[in-house]
């Protein structure tokens, strides 16, 4: 007995991080992976969220861009580092509910990834770039109908949902844009836009992107949200256009790779919530016209299991593919 005894307190004491290693948690530098480009919508908030997390656990956080192929570079290398909570990916949830059923995707979207927190939803703005001639979005639609591929529309990427929402507001349509897909809605896009590379930008809201509108760089013709926004109240939504199908946001948050420990989970859940319920970072995302959510890590993975079986039924009505 007394030498069961000694091995088992040796042995704890070849892996003295095993005990405790999970109430500590963070003791180092924790890597927070953002799937796009930088200035972008989830390289915005993850880095607010990332100097929080850093006060919170004094302890450094970084951010990391990956962005590529509809951020699916970025979501792998989440998926394949060590799971330990050490390295997070921040992204909208399309990477696993929708490019998975639209491209070859290096991994298992619904089992290589924990669901840790929500953070919050964002609306997609349809704007008019100077190049576009069209006036409003209904002479947008005609256009396509009439003239197919005449209007370019560009959007974060194959397999987003702004992708998506393309391939809806055709099949509905029965139109063509000429789509442009980049790696990301950061500064590239944005500044081709403004340079009238295309007519159509497909993105998510930003203080940036509001800024450029209230300089009138660009013209908001439609708005992808649940309602009406209150700071653009003449824009309608994709619903009252007649489009219900193409009306979509984009849900972020945070992942983990599979098998990161319940209680790192937990804990991380717990704390981003708190950092979320912060007035300030409260703020910060309204005033991007975005909405900030909380939830447990189960109620996440509810979310990104519905909204993989809802893109399923459209990927496959409509037969979208990536190519």
């Amino acid at each position: 007995m007394m030498w069961v005894i000694f091995c088992l307190f040796s042995g704890l004491l070849l892996f003295p991080n095993f005990v405790g290693a999970q109430s500590t948690f963070p003791d180092r530098t924790v890597k927070i992976i953002v799937p796009y480009t930088a200035s972008g919508v989830a390289d915005l908030i993850a880095r607010e969220l990332a100097t929080r997390l850093s006060n919170k656990w004094n302890q450094p956080v970084v951010v990391e861009n990956r962005a590529g192929a509809g951020a699916t570079l970025g979501m792998d290398y989440v998926a394949k580092s060590e799971a330990n909570g050490y390295t997070l990916g921040f992204s909208a949830v399309s990477p696993i509910t929708l490019s998975p059923l639209v491209m070859s995707v290096p991994y298992e979207p619904l089992k290589d990834f924990v669901a840790v927190a929500e953070v919050m939803y964002s609306p997609v703005y349809i704007l008019a770039t100077p190049r576009l001639n069209a006036k409003s979005f209904e002479e947008v639609m005609t256009s396509i109908k009439n003239k197919p591929g005449s209007i370019s529309i560009a959007t974060s990427g194959y397999g987003t949902v702004g992708h998506l929402m393309v391939e809806q507001l055709q099949k509905k349509s029965g139109g063509k844009f000429t789509h442009i897909p980049y790696k990301g809605s950061g500064g590239q896009v944005l500044t081709d836009a403004m340079g009238g590379q295309f007519d159509v930008l497909l993105i998510n809201p930003t203080a940036n992107v509001n800024n450029l509108i209230d300089q009138k760089k660009f013209r908001v013709l439609a708005l992808s949200a649940p309602q009406r926004m209150s700071s653009m109240p003449q824009v309608k939504t994709l619903v009252e256009y007649g489009y219900p199908e193409a009306n979509l946001v984009s849900l972020f948050g945070f992942f983990a790779p599979k098998r990161t420990p319940d209680e790192v989970v937990n804990k991380l859940n717990t704390q981003i919530n708190q950092v979320l319920s912060e007035l300030s970072v409260q703020e910060g995302i309204k005033k991007a016209q975005n909405v900030a959510i909380t939830g447990t890590p189960a109620e996440f993975a509810q979310k990104i299991q519905r909204d993989y079986l809802e893109n399923a039924k459209i990927v496959k009505e409509a037969n979208i593919t990536a190519d």
